[in-house]
């Protein structure tokens, strides 16, 4: 099943209740909520306290993408505000097992994510003990960026060692993804696609712009 995962950070943050329900009513199934740092990328966004005030106004699941230093610092905070998939990053600390087992101790679902010059390879040990791969599709720090067309070879070998490992698990793709790139992401192997700007951005709405989305998406992942 293809699912197109909204991420809050191309909303109209002045309007960011209204605009989480509105993907809600379009009737997706969770957002992504873009945390960054200023340090492991150049940008800064959103803390916890987003997250827990977004929390009463939807039944979405949320999913925290950690785009921080040291995401083992922020862990508990995340989950006490109530994401319920906590993502971090290969690159972001050397003591992934240990973090990815503090996010599952939460009671909450861990991901692992790659940047785009990170290989596969380096993810080979962890995806047993979590739930979703995000293949960034762009370098993370930005919305609005162009498709790294390279990524696609990635998607493909994670799709493969996690069937030659027998593992069901979701791959989930981030950045440039629109109407233009969503068919190449599914057909590498990807079944979570996380759209920003290609949905916020649409002036005839998100609903539109997610059913645009999906049918564009075309065939199942491999």
């Amino acid at each position: 099943m293809i699912k197109i995962i909204p991420s809050i950070l191309s909303a109209d943050f002045a309007r960011l209740g209204e605009q989480v329900k509105a993907v809600e009513q379009a009737g997706v199934e969770r957002i992504q909520v873009d945390v960054m740092d200023g340090r492991f990328v150049p940008n800064i966004t959103f803390g916890p306290r987003v997250i827990e005030c977004l929390r009463p106004l939807t039944k979405l699941a949320i999913e925290a993408h950690l785009m921080v230093d040291r995401p083992e610092d922020f862990v508990g905070a995340f989950a006490r505000a109530g994401a319920d998939m906590i993502i971090v990053h290969q690159e972001a600390t050397p003591h992934l097992h240990r973090v990815v087992q503090h996010i599952r101790a939460t009671g909450k679902a861990p991901g692992v994510a790659i940047n785009p010059a990170t290989p596969a390879s380096a993810i080979s040990e962890i995806l047993p003990d979590v739930d979703l791969v995000l293949v960034m599709t762009v370098n993370p720090g930005f919305g609005g960026q162009h498709f790294i067309p390279e990524t696609l070879a990635k998607i493909r070998q994670v799709r493969t060692m996690l069937r030659e490992r027998n593992l069901s698990r979701d791959i989930e793709v981030d950045g440039g993804i629109h109407e233009g790139t969503v068919r190449n992401v599914v057909e590498a192997g990807a079944n979570f696609l996380v759209a920003g700007s290609s949905i916020y951005g649409d002036k005839a709405g998100v609903a539109s712009a997610i059913r645009r989305l999906i049918e564009k998406a075309g065939a199942e992942p491999e």
